[in-house]
């Protein structure tokens, strides 16, 4: 079964020695795979192939603007996470419940990574979005036929304990784009950012990060086909 949570807005040091907990109780069998779901205040993370010419404002001047900065352990470059967006953490045993022999053979990240963004695509096109994944890119972009860059809406990195997945995705829903401006977004500079808000011109819409919220976790719930999920309002 998967347990979907709803947790609010959780400061980023706080909600790492969360997922360090539901981890190790995951890999010794005492929980069941879960989402959690929540948003940050805002902080830059960096990822374990993160590049320093990716950051593009100097740590003062992020703590200067009330933004942390935190290194993380997950794949992928640099990202922003703040309020309005919606980031959910997958702690997933992705080798089976109760697996007597875990090995690379039966387990997939690849596949996994791609499930997520199976999900999200679902997700966003029951919100009112035409979302897709672009090969060679991890993630998830929006409207494939708007003139221009690539516009990306969701991004994905996740990290591996005994084969047990945690990290996850970063879901932009009502924040503006414009705080991705100081980095690199995963180090694409070839790409926008944008947000659910932005594609439906919807842009201080009340119900829109519940309503992505819902989504989001009745689409996960299908897919893996699990209980219903903690209540998220």
């Amino acid at each position: 079964m998967l347990r979907v949570e709803w947790l609010g807005r959780v400061p980023y040091a706080e909600a790492l020695e969360l997922q360090e907990k539901r981890l190790e109780a995951r890999r010794r069998g005492a929980a069941p795979d879960a989402l959690l779901l929540l948003e940050h205040p805002p902080v830059v993370t960096l990822g374990r192939a993160a590049k320093p010419e990716h950051l593009l404002a100097p740590r003062e001047a992020l703590a200067a603007q009330g933004i942390e900065l935190h290194e993380a352990a997950r794949g992928g470059d640099v990202t922003y996470h703040g309020p309005g967006q919606l980031v959910g953490y997958l702690i997933v045993d992705l080798a089976g419940a109760g697996a007597s022999e875990r090995s690379a053979a039966r387990v997939d990240v690849t596949a996994f990574l791609r499930r997520i963004e199976r999900v999200l695509c679902e997700a966003l096109a029951e919100l009112g979005v035409e979302a897709y994944a672009r090969p060679g890119w991890t993630g998830v972009f929006a409207n494939p036929g708007a003139p221009g860059p690539p516009r990306k809406i969701a991004s994905i990195g996740i990290g591996l304990r005994g084969w047990v997945s945690w990290h996850g995705f970063a879901l932009n829903v009502s924040l503006d784009p414009a705080a991705f401006a100081p980095i690199v977004p995963c180090g694409l500079r070839e790409v926008v950012m944008t947000s659910l808000a932005a594609e439906l011109g919807r842009t201080g819409a009340p119900d829109l990060d519940r309503r992505a919220r819902e989504v989001v976790a009745r689409c996960f719930e299908r897919e893996f086909a699990l209980a219903a999920p903690e209540a998220l309002r």
